[in-house]
Order: structure tokens, then C-alpha cells, then sequence
């Protein structure tokens, strides 16, 4: 009786045994599972955000000579993805025209490039708060051009600017004001505004100091700004209306970019001079 009830206890026990290591296998797999799920889960919660640029403005957003997206514009847009972990930013390049019909039929979230704040724009789109460059406009002329030395003297004159750009705008409106006295050409897809002024089809454009430093540079574009500042606005990113929390946080990134002083960095390599702050 007593190894009979022995070798009863040792089979309870074994028994017993085996049921934990069961209930063992099902906790870690439940375990392993609720991790996955977790992990899954946290990957779902990384929204994409589709970022439109363009590829030609110098310093700005362009292709560089080993065929990568750069530019201040794009490295920012970089430098807010590594402080948002929560977003991943993609680019999706295409002519300046196209921009803002892409982000309203909502091809893409949000636009990068030297954007200012006009009527038009702020009807139908979001701006963001936090300004990121201070963009001055001014008129473009041959570095031969001994004529004209502001806007008035382009009465008569052709002026190129880029179709729905604030180039456009700012032109729109002066003309406006001073009986349509300038003749305004819109350039077109593949069209070089640099070599139209230096061939004499067109006398005038409309630029930033830092752009036209680096197309003479480049490309010998033999260009030069004349006259005061058309205009001196603050530059900032544009949204879709619904956009809200995405505004929110983007003000966040930039406002940390800008007071560890990386945002003065890259202005200064990108642009040449520090353009983040008001003179």
C-alpha cells in the first residue's frame, strides 16, 4: 500500500508539474503575442505625411550633383522628421505650379517650399505659426542692365515670373496699382527665367539675394537684385484646413529647431547668411 501510494503521489505531482509548464507556455505565448500586438500597434500609430517640394530652386529644394533632394527648405523638413517620432516625412517632388492643387485635392499633406502667407492661400489653407526664414523679394536684372534700379523703372518692360508663385503676386499687384504698366510673362514648364533675362527676351524677374549668389555661381546666370525689398514676408509651411494637430506639432519641432540654434545653421550654410531672424 505504502509504494502504491507513493508512486500516486509522484504521478500528482508529475501531473501537476506538466500543468504548469502548460499554463507557463500559454502565458508567454499570450505574452509574446500582446507584445507583437503592442509593437504592431505602435507602428500604426506613425502617420505618414506626404511633403510636396520642388527640384529647381537653388539652396532652396533641388537636386544636387549626385542626385539627391537637398536644400534648406528639404533639410529642415529632414531635421522636424527626426524630432517627431511619431510622423514619417516622404517627399514627393514636382513643379512649383502643381503644388498647391496637389495638397488641395490632397496628393500630398503639407508643402515645403519658401511658401508666404498672401489672400489667396489663407482662404483655402492652414499656415502654420512658426515662421522658418524671412524671404526677401526683389527685382532681378542683367548685371549689365544699367536701367532699370527698382520696380518703376519696368514700365514698359517685360517682367518673367513663375505661374501662381508670390513672385506672381507681388507683380499682379503693383501692376494693379500702376495701370498694368509692366508686361508680365509667366515661365512655363523647362523655361530658364536666368537665361531669357541674360538673352534680353525679358528685362526683369523676381528673386531672393541667396538665390541669385548661387545661380551667378552655378551657372554664371551674370545677374544682380536692384532696388528696396517688394517685400520682406516671413516664410512658412502650408497645410490642408483639417490639418490642426499636424500644424501644432510641427510649431513644436521648430521651435526647439530654432532655439538650440540649428535652424541659424542651416540657414547660414544653405542660404549664406542667417535669414531666421528680422532685421
Amino acid at each position: 500500500m505504502v509504494n502504491q501510494w507513493g508512486i500516486q503521489k509522484f504521478r500528482t505531482a508529475l501531473l501537476f508539474i506538466t500543468m504548469l509548464a502548460v499554463l507557463a507556455g500559454c502565458s508567454s505565448g499570450n505574452a509574446s503575442n500582446e507584445s507583437d500586438s503592442a509593437s504592431a500597434s505602435g507602428q500604426d500609430k506613425v502617420k505618414k505625411i506626404i511633403v510636396g517640394t520642388g527640384t529647381q530652386f537653388p539652396n532652396v529644394c533641388f537636386i544636387d550633383e549626385n542626385g539627391k533632394l537637398t536644400g534648406y527648405d528639404v533639410e529642415l523638413i529632414r531635421e522636424i522628421d527626426k524630432r517627431l517620432p511619431e510622423y514619417e516625412f516622404e517627399f514627393s517632388t514636382m513643379e512649383f505650379k502643381n503644388l498647391l492643387l496637389s495638397l488641395e485635392t490632397k496628393k500630398i499633406d503639407l508643402i515645403a517650399h519658401q511658401m508666404e502667407v498672401n489672400e489667396e492661400r489663407q482662404a483655402k489653407f492652414l499656415f502654420n505659426d512658426e515662421a522658418y526664414n524671412i524671404f526677401p523679394n526683389k527685382i532681378v536684372v542683367s548685371e549689365k542692365n544699367q536701367d532699370v534700379k527698382s520696380i518703376e523703372d519696368l514700365k514698359g518692360k517685360k517682367l518673367i515670373v513663375g505661374a501662381t508663385s508670390n513672385a506672381a503676386v507681388l507683380a499682379e499687384k503693383w501692376n494693379a496699382a500702376n495701370g498694368n504698366a509692366i508686361d508680365i510673362v509667366y515661365s512655363g514648364a523647362g523655361e530658364d527665367s536666368n537665361t531669357q533675362i541674360k538673352t534680353g527676351r525679358v528685362d526683369a524677374t523676381i528673386s531672393t539675394q541667396f538665390a541669385i549668389d548661387y545661380q551667378n555661381k552655378v551657372v554664371d546666370a551674370q545677374l544682380k537684385t536692384v532696388g528696396e525689398a517688394l517685400s520682406n514676408s516671413k516664410v512658412y509651411f502650408i497645410l490642408n484646413k483639417d490639418e490642426e494637430e499636424l500644424k501644432t506639432k510641427i510649431d513644436e519641432a521648430l521651435k526647439s529647431i530654432k532655439e538650440d540654434g540649428t535652424l541659424s545653421k542651416l540657414s547660414t550654410e544653405w542660404l549664406g547668411a542667417d535669414y531666421t531672424v528680422e532685421e
